[in-house]
This record gives C-alpha cells, sequence and structure tokens, in this order.
C-alpha cells in the first residue's frame, strides 16, 4: 500500500511539474517598441496596428513605448552602452548608420523576404544599406520637401504655375516671389512676402535640397571622407541669402522658424509661397487653416536636376535584444501594405512600399497628394549617409555656423570654410 502511495505520489509531483513547465512556456515574448510618432493621427495609427498584432498573437507581445525626437539619439546611446536596450527603434535613416558602424545594430537583410525587397523602393533600401550588404533598419515612411503656394494671391497676380513636366527652376522662385513682395500702403513696410523659407534648423532642408545642384558636402576617396563646400554646395546657399537680403523677398524673421511656425502666417496671406518645406506640413494646414483658404502644392523646384535627398523614417532592431526574430516579425507586420499605408497617411508622408503608394488614398488632387507623391521619383541618398561623424558635424558644426549664416552674421565663403575645417576634423577623429 506504501509503494502505492509512494508511486500515486511521484505522479503527482511530476504532473505538477509539468503543469508548471507548461505555464513557464506559455508565457509570451514581450517586445519593447520605442516609437517617435508624434502627430495625432500618427499615434493613433500605432496603437492600432500595436494592438491589432497583441490580438493575434499572443505569444508575442509589444510593449508601444512613446519616444521623443529631441532625446532619441541620446537615448539609445545609453541604452546601447547598458545592455538596457528596447527590441525595436524607431529613428532616420541618416543616423543609425552611426550606430551600426559602432557594432550596435542587428542585420535585417537576412529576416527579409523577396516580396518585401522588391516592392520596397530602391532609394530607400539605399539609405539604409552597409557596404557588404546589411540592412541597419526597415525603412517604411519618407517625406520630400515640396512648396506650398497660396492660390488667391497666385491667381490674382496672373502667375502660371509649373507643372510636372516644367517646373520651376530657383530663378523663377527669385523672380515670382520679387515679384509677389508687395507694400500695399506704401508705408515702406513690407505687407506681403513673396515667400518664407523656415530655417531654425536648416541643415536637413540644406543637403537635402543641395543635391539638386550637384552637390552633397561630403566626398569619398579611398574609403575616407572629406566636407567639401564647393561651388555646387554654395549654390543653394547663395539663392536663399539673395532671395533674404538682396532682394528682400523672403521674410527675414523665417531664420528663426520652423516649419510649423511658418504656417500661421501663411494661412492670412504674409507669403505667398513656402518653398522647400516639409511634406508632412499640409496635414497642418488641414487641421489648423480657416476654412476659406485655398493653398496648393507645387512639383520640386530644379536645380540641375529635381533630386532630393531621402531620409527614411526606420524601424532597427539592437544587436543586444534576445528576440530578435520576434522583433522582425512585427516589423513586417508594421510595414505592411495596408499598415503602412494607415501609418504613411498619419503622418503625411510617403510609405516605401511602391504597391502602398498605388493606393488611391495617395493619387487623389485633395490636399497635394498626387503632386506630392510624384517627387517621390526625384528622392535618392544623399553622399552624407554612411559618413562616420556625420551626426556631430551635423550638431556641432553644420547647424551652428548655417544659422549664423542666414542671419546674415558671417557670409558664404566664411560659412564653407568653417564648415570644411571644423568639420574635417571631427571626421579625422573617426578615422
Amino acid at each position: 500500500m506504501s509503494g502505492k502511495k509512494a508511486l500515486l505520489s511521484s505522479v503527482l509531483v511530476l504532473l505538477v511539474v509539468l503543469s508548471f513547465g507548461a505555464l513557464a512556456s506559455a508565457e509570451p515574448v514581450k517586445i519593447r517598441f520605442v516609437s517617435l510618432a508624434w502627430q495625432e493621427q500618427s499615434i493613433a495609427a500605432n496603437y492600432e496596428i500595436v494592438d491589432e498584432w497583441n490580438r493575434l498573437n499572443p505569444d508575442i507581445q509589444v510593449e508601444y513605448i512613446p519616444g521623443s525626437w529631441d532625446s532619441i539619439h541620446d537615448y539609445m546611446v545609453t541604452s546601447f552602452e547598458t545592455g538596457d536596450v528596447p527590441d525595436i527603434f524607431h529613428y532616420e535613416a541618416a543616423l543609425i548608420g552611426d550606430f551600426a558602424r559602432r557594432g550596435y545594430l542587428a542585420d535585417l537583410r537576412p529576416y527579409i523576404d523577396d516580396e518585401l525587397w522588391e516592392d520596397t523602393f530602391e532609394g530607400a533600401w539605399a539609405t539604409v544599406a552597409g557596404d557588404n550588404g546589411e540592412i541597419w533598419g526597415m525603412p517604411f515612411i519618407w517625406e520630400s520637401l515640396i512648396i506650398l503656394y497660396n492660390k488667391d494671391i497666385l491667381e490674382e497676380a496672373g502667375i502660371e504655375l509649373p507643372t510636372t513636366e516644367n517646373p520651376w527652376t530657383w530663378d523663377d522662385i527669385r523672380s515670382v516671389a520679387k515679384e509677389l513682395t508687395v507694400d500695399f500702403d506704401g508705408d515702406g513696410e513690407i505687407d506681403q512676402w513673396g515667400a518664407a523659407i523656415p530655417l531654425r534648423a536648416p541643415v536637413n532642408r540644406i543637403l537635402n535640397l543641395t543635391l539638386g545642384f550637384g552637390g552633397g558636402y561630403f566626398v569619398e576617396e579611398d574609403g575616407r571622407y572629406t566636407v567639401r563646400v564647393g561651388e555646387a554646395e554654395k549654390g543653394l546657399l547663395s539663392v536663399i541669402m539673395d532671395m533674404i537680403y538682396e532682394d528682400k523677398s523672403a521674410y527675414p524673421g523665417a531664420v528663426g522658424l520652423s516649419g510649423t511656425a511658418v504656417l500661421p502666417a501663411f494661412y492670412e496671406g504674409d507669403y505667398a509661397l513656402l518653398p522647400g518645406i516639409g511634406v508632412w506640413a499640409r496635414q497642418q494646414i488641414m487641421q489648423n487653416a480657416p476654412e476659406d483658404f485655398r493653398w496648393g502644392v507645387l512639383p520640386p523646384v530644379k536645380g540641375q536636376t529635381q533630386l532630393q535627398g531621402a531620409n527614411p523614417q526606420t524601424l532597427s532592431i539592437p544587436k543586444a535584444s534576445k528576440h530578435q526574430a520576434e522583433a522582425m516579425e512585427f516589423i513586417k507586420f508594421f510595414v505592411a501594405k495596408e499598415n503602412v499605408t494607415k501609418l504613411a497617411l498619419g503622418d503625411w508622408m510617403y510609405p516605401t512600399r511602391k504597391s502602398a503608394l498605388a493606393m488611391p488614398e495617395f493619387q487623389t488632387e485633395e490636399a497635394g497628394w498626387k503632386v506630392s507623391s510624384e517627387t517621390v521619383q526625384f528622392l535618392t541618398v544623399g553622399p552624407w549617409h554612411g559618413v562616420p561623424g556625420f551626426p556631430e558635424w551635423k550638431d556641432r558644426v553644420a547647424t551652428p555656423v548655417m544659422q549664423e549664416l542666414f542671419a546674415n552674421q558671417i557670409t558664404i565663403e566664411e560659412a564653407a570654410q568653417r564648415m570644411e575645417s571644423e568639420g574635417n576634423r571631427i571626421l579625422q577623429r573617426y578615422r
């Protein structure tokens, strides 16, 4: 009898152990996802996608962590150094290369199937590619710089609008802006400016548009990068300085304003044109402009070409993540055609997937979507992508130097010399 009891006890113990083991194995994998979504629609789209994933995948649960564009770089540096990393983080193509060089990022290429690879624009992949074909982040939405215009002002002045086939050049922009700069009451004060160019944070805008002049600020020789500010790079700087200080057709106060900050006066008719503003600004207009405000989008302005630098938003997986495969499964779900369409519409940007961009939502004339979406064909990778030390050059050299230049405190030649000399000292440390 005691033997039977002992056997029964052993069976019960075994069952308990197996039960606990089953419970332990049933614990879901937890994925931490740091998102930088900030527009209301985009945040809602992110939460909706995460909630849907969690409903469909009880074994892999995603925790949504709101982040900030202002602090994400420092946040991730600290995370990498301490080893306490999120499994997925949202950032931008131009800046993840620095993390990749330090060995912090997982290569996503082995996880990317042919369908996703071929359906994503080649120019988007180029912005996140390593020297040996690695993919350091999944590009999912990107933007271009567009020209917004006040329809009433241009129609009243009889201005003939550019077309996709016959775009304006920067000389055309200067000419039109001068014509539309008016002192209506003759008191010596400008009542209507031809243009406003927001330049509080000028570097991305200047670099991206400089590609159209054939410039790129960085050259590579024998695997080493050098900052070079030649005539091609000075081209756009000269146009902007001439519009503000020679033609007096661009509102000088915009030098200290962000893209968002110039919009209220645009609604009031203070500026006719907003050249080189992010495509996302259309959302702000739709949300905040008076109902009777009439506006439109013009095709990209032409330098030598209409090329612009591309800097997609990205999703990367730290190498220290213990759940890389599961994280990539969520990323694939996140960038599925229907989901990336929601995300792009939420941020008023473009999806990097060809099938998504072909959706009717991006081809309508409403809110300038069709004209804006046509700019994707001009997006390309800038030579600064992958440059060791680029983030430091951008923050410590280019930003303050360009701000001084556009405030008319230094000349273009002085700005060029400083960006080169101070920049190359920084790059030297990364060799």
